[in-house]
């Protein structure tokens, strides 16, 4: 069987973006590391690192040391040859970053804004990110923006279907980006937070990420990116049912998992804040160490609940998953009961990025655009 010029230009194309994903993933490599971890030969490794240098994304950086024979030429990556600028919008505020080609941070800034969808507001938006891009000096740099909304986003329809958190249906997207004069992509925020946390790990396989915030989402990862599911809503694990006939969910429905694990359970027994709850259960408070104590018996029926689903790790993130590597050794133990397999609770990851993580979701939407286009 013979191979056609398209399949053959799409096998260069994914060993050139693959050698370039290994390079990112270290800080010096060599071209035998790279044949080695890649499984391509020699003449591929060597035409894809000149490629790539060309084009300014990786160059070369001295020798190895000498084994006995020719010395071996090192590589680095030049991450930020190339810049994504991410934004997360939330009810009550804005949060922007700008990552480099690996997803690390570069510049973040955050601020209180109502959400509206009033011109002005877009109009304001717009402005703030232009000078925000503007201050970083990226000029031709920057790939776009990437902006992570919370609800159910139609990409391929250009919708906003369902947005409960900020009271909208089916808006058209043109209307969040109209004001942005770079490319730009829009996403769900916990896809959005559940590609961040996925991205650049090592040999991450298959992973849920359960987002533990105002709201309960999350986001199922499969073979490097999102599954979205037949109606886009994968990952809408707060409104599964936890509790038959349990307490009322915003929804409306009853025993939903929103209204046991959400972050508004604990914050309300602080007037309001999550950090209060925290502090005063760090420093001992009685009444504190019962509430925890029961959101964890929760939290670990629904996050054993989708390891028996799904048979892969979980990771826990958003704002409660912030704090679970202080506060969540008692998780691990009810974890480890609940496993009808093993026990063991090992599959329960926590949260890399505890804070930024739609926003620079977002922005790796861009990243990936432009790695797949090389």
């Amino acid at each position: 069987m013979t191979t056609s010029p398209t399949n053959n230009m799409d096998v260069k194309r994914r060993n050139r973006v693959n050698t370039l994903r290994c390079i990112l993933k270290n800080d010096r490599v060599s071209q035998m590391e790279l044949t080695q971890r890649l499984g391509l030969s020699w003449p591929t490794i060597l035409q894809n690192v000149k490629e790539l240098t060309e084009l300014g994304l990786v160059r070369e950086d001295g020798v190895y040391a000498s084994t006995g024979g020719r010395k071996a030429r090192a590589f680095v990556p030049v991450r930020d040859a190339r810049v994504a600028a991410g934004v997360e919008l939330t009810r009550d505020h804005v949060s922007v970053v700008l990552t480099d080609l690996s997803g690390n941070l570069l510049r973040q800034a955050q601020g209180a804004l109502r959400f509206s969808m009033e011109d002005i507001y877009f109009k304001y938006l717009g402005g703030l990110l232009q000078r925000f891009v503007e201050a970083a000096g990226v000029g031709d740099r920057l790939l776009g923006m990437g902006l992570a909304i919370p609800g159910v986003v139609d990409e391929e329809r250009g919708l906003l279907r369902d947005s409960r958190t900020l009271e909208l249906r089916n808006v058209s997207l043109s209307r969040f980006t109209q004001q942005i004069p770079w490319p730009s992509r829009c996403l769900s925020a916990a896809g959005a937070a559940g590609l961040a946390e996925y991205y650049g790990a090592e040999c991450p396989g298959d992973m849920v990420y359960l987002s533990l915030g105002e709201t309960v989402g999350g986001a199922v990862l499969r073979d490097g990116g999102l599954y979205l599911g037949n109606h886009l809503r994968a990952g809408e694990f707060g409104h599964a049912t936890l509790v038959p006939g349990g307490r009322r969910c915003r929804c409306g429905r009853e025993g939903c998992l929103d209204a046991y694990c959400s972050a508004k359970v604990l914050s309300d027994r602080a007037g309001g804040s999550l950090p209060a709850f925290f502090e005063e259960l760090r420093s001992g408070d009685g009444e504190k160490r019962e509430v925890w104590q029961e959101y964890l018996e929760y939290l670990a029926a629904a996050v054993n609940n989708l390891h028996v689903c799904f048979d892969c790790d979980v990771m826990a993130g958003g704002d409660v998953g912030v704090y679970l590597e202080e506060f969540g050794e008692l998780l691990r133990a009810l974890l480890a009961e609940r496993n009808p397999f093993d026990q063991d609770a090992s599959y329960l990851r926590y949260c890399r990025r505890p804070r930024e993580a739609a926003a620079v979701g977002a922005a790796l939407t861009q990243v990936e655009d432009f790695l797949q286009g090389l």
